[in-house]
Parts: C-alpha cells; structure tokens; sequence
C-alpha cells in the first residue's frame, strides 16, 4: 500500500523533533540529531526546528558508559513531536523498553513522522511500525534483523531509505546524509544547502547509493575524483558527457566509471544526473517560474525531462516545488536590469545569460 509522502504539513510554530534517547544509545548519531535538527541557524534568519530530547529515565547511561545524560524531558515529551528519532543501540537482540515501544506507537498512530539511525530500525520493527513497510539498516545487522522482522523489507545496500511517514537510515554516517535530506524535503534544496556548509559536509549523497564502498588501496598517488568533479561543477548547463569526464580525467569511460563506483558508490551518469537535478531546485527556489528556462540552465535539456525526474526523483513536480519551497524572485544590487545571478557548483556566483523579468 501506498504510504504517506514524507513532505509534513506546517504548524502553528516550528516543526518539532524529538529524539528518544535510551540506555546504551550510540551518542554519534544522537550528535548527528542535534547538529542537524537542534541548532539554532542566524545564516538562515529563523529557527527549522523545535528540537528537544527525552528520555524514559532521569539519568541515562549512554554506549559503552562514555557518559551519562540527564537533564532532558521524558518520555511525555514524545506525545508533542512531528517528527520523533528513536533510540539506536549497538545491542540490538537486547528488548527495548515497553513504554519507549508504545510511545513509538502513539506517534505512529497519529501520524507523526518516524526517523531510524542506524541500528534504529530494530526499534521501529520491534515496535510493529515496520511491518510490510521497506527499511534499511547498518549492513553488518543484516542477517539478524531478517531472521528478527521477516515482514520488514530490508534494503542493505543503500544508504537511507524514504518510506513516507517511516524513514531509515544504515550506518552512522548515514544519519548524516538523511537528517540533510529531511531538511531539504522540509525547507528546499537551498537550506539544505547551507545546513550542510556548516557542517562541512557534502550536502546530498543519493539514498541509493551503497553502504560499504570498498576503498583499495590504488597503485598510483593520486585517483581522486574531486578536481573532475569540480570542473563539472562549474558546467552544469553545458552538454557535458561522461566521455567528458573521462577526457577531463584523463582516463577511458570504464576506468572513469570504476573509480566513481569505488570512491561514490554511483556512475557518473548519476552523479551528472543528481547535481543537475539540485541546481534546478535551487533555480525554483530562488524565483524562476520558466521551466523551460531552468532546464535549460540546469542541463537538463527541457521542461518534460525536469518535470519527469522532479517527479522520479524528489516526489514533487517543478511547480509543486515551487509552491512549497520558492521565495520569490531577488535581484543582486548593483547589477544591471533583467540580469540574474545563479548559483552552481560549489555555491560560487555566476551570471548567466540577460534574462528580462518574468511577468
């Protein structure tokens, strides 16, 4: 059956995440969480996200005994959340408690969204949320969490998994790529963006990508992607072809083609594909309504082929997009009438071609 898409409904004030912090919860993706969802954003100019922890005891021991918690609300605090995180522990054959399980229920119930770091999703399967429902977990649990759910349908070669109202992530740096994910689904590309430029990390691996990239050692210094994958960057709206890349890499298509495999986990086709797709998004959200417009500056050729893989892709049409996440269209002061700035790459400005006001 068809789920719930993960895009949430406004409320009165911020979108409020809680996040159930229980005895041994790993503290990395608890960080993640609060990084992410918890801090406060004066580059943005307004709070995402009311964000606020709990707990079903005073004092909770976290993993290993590193440290111990206190001072956060319990478990009453999960009743209020739209989006609720639920404990992820390094034990996972170990029961969790009844009343976090209920809780998880409760939330569930009435329609809140549900977030799994890592060995997370054994909680909501535990739970009974997960039950016919896809999830992915980190890839070492595999076999265990089979053998545990076998009504869920694990996904373990992915790196996070969107299943509308229920959304997973695997191993721990995973919950990095997927907390930036949910921001972007709530607030749009570009804030996701700039959530991810303070954490100094990449802003969007793709959810499909896989979990354990094998890394050998190469036999020369140097088979990094990254001066290839900046000049693309910069060239988005230009005809660029993997042959491309693999002649600015100086290398053949399949040699090219490996070393994205091994170093991203994807193809370069994907990858084009994927960075095209978010300069559209941020093309929309910063005010062009012509479609055909931003397709054509995006790469992506022409409005049906961005409407297609908007839809595919992010779960919206261009202008479902718009209505939800655009701003409105700026103009930079000081620059001439009619022309725009864009951003592309690495968030460096570059102006594109004069465009007169859309009326």
């Amino acid at each position: 059956m068809a789920q719930e898409s993960s895009h949430v409904a406004r409320t009165a004030g911020p979108h409020r995440v809680v996040v159930i912090v229980d005895q041994n919860s790993n503290p990395f993706e608890l960080g993640c969480a609060t990084e992410i969802f918890g801090l406060r954003r004066p580059e943005i100019g307004r709070d995402l996200y009311d964000f606020r922890l709990c707990s079903p005891e005073p004092r909770t021991l976290m993993r290993d005994g590193f440290f111990t918690l206190t001072g956060v609300a319990d478990l009453e605090a999960a009743e209020s959340a739209d989006t609720l995180i639920v404990p992820n522990r390094p034990d996972v054959e170990v029961p969790r408690r009844p009343a976090v399980l209920d809780a998880i229920r409760r939330a569930h119930a009435r329609g809140a969204r549900l977030v799994g770091f890592c060995s997370g999703a054994f909680t909501l399967a535990e739970a009974g949320v997960l039950d016919g429902r896809r999830a992915t977990a980190h890839w070492q649990w595999a076999d265990s969490f089979r053998a545990r759910f076998p009504s869920v349908r694990l996904e373990t070669d992915v790196l996070f998994v969107d299943d509308g109202d229920i959304l997973t992530a695997a191993g721990s740096a995973a919950a990095l790529d997927l907390g930036l994910y949910i921001v972007g689904r709530d607030h749009g590309a570009e804030v996701a963006n700039s959530v991810s430029r303070r954490l100094v990390f990449a802003a969007h691996r793709d959810g499909g990508q896989q979990q354990f990239v094998e890394r050998p050692v190469p036999d020369i210094p140097d088979e990094s992607l990254a001066p290839v994958l900046a000049w693309a960057q910069e060239r988005l709206d230009a005809p660029i072809t993997v042959s491309d890349l693999a002649a600015r890499a100086s290398v053949s298509p399949a040699t090219l083609h490996r070393r994205f495999r091994t170093q991203l986990g994807t193809t370069p086709l994907a990858w084009l594909t994927g960075e095209r797709l978010a300069l559209a998004c941020r093309l929309i959200e910063r005010g062009e309504s012509r479609f055909e417009m931003v397709a054509r500056h995006s790469g992506l050729g022409t409005a049906a082929n961005l409407r297609a893989l908007m839809r595919r892709k992010i779960g919206l049409t261009p202008l479902e997009y718009r209505h939800r996440f655009g701003l409105g269209i700026s103009y930079v002061a000081g620059e001439p009438a009619g022309t725009r700035l864009i951003r592309a790459g690495r968030d460096q400005a570059r102006r594109v071609e004069e465009i007169p006001p859309s009326t």
